[in-house]
């Protein structure tokens, strides 16, 4: 599977759009996209998961490295439209604690 990435810049926001898998073989066109842009000065970045449907351990770790860095620059990021399924693997992981993350639908049921 594929992953398809969409960047619009507006001032100082960045919404990144994704759509597919997040996964070992996706993970590193991920990381090339996302890092240089973690690296600016005071970047808010949101990251629309509408369209992803699977993410495994290697995609967490690409968020967790461009969340680093742009709290290392006094950035924000924001993760948004996450099925329960990706909300869970950032609570199993803890990472829903430390990270700013939206489900696909804020009332959805358990």
């Amino acid at each position: 599977m594929n992953i398809k990435i969409e960047v619009m810049e507006h001032d100082n926001l960045l919404e990144v759009t994704l759509a597919g898998e997040i996964d070992a073989y996706t993970a590193p066109k991920l990381r090339e996209t996302l890092f240089p842009l973690s690296e600016q000065e005071q970047v808010n970045m949101v990251v629309d998961l509408t369209d992803v449907g699977y993410m495994d351990s290697t995609g967490l770790g690409v968020f967790v490295g461009v969340f680093k860095s742009i709290r290392s620059k006094d950035g924000d990021l924001k993760l948004i439209g996450l099925s329960r399924r990706l909300i869970r693997l950032f609570e199993i992981t803890g990472l829903a604690e430390i990270m700013d993350i939206n489900s696909q639908n804020e009332g959805e049921k358990e």
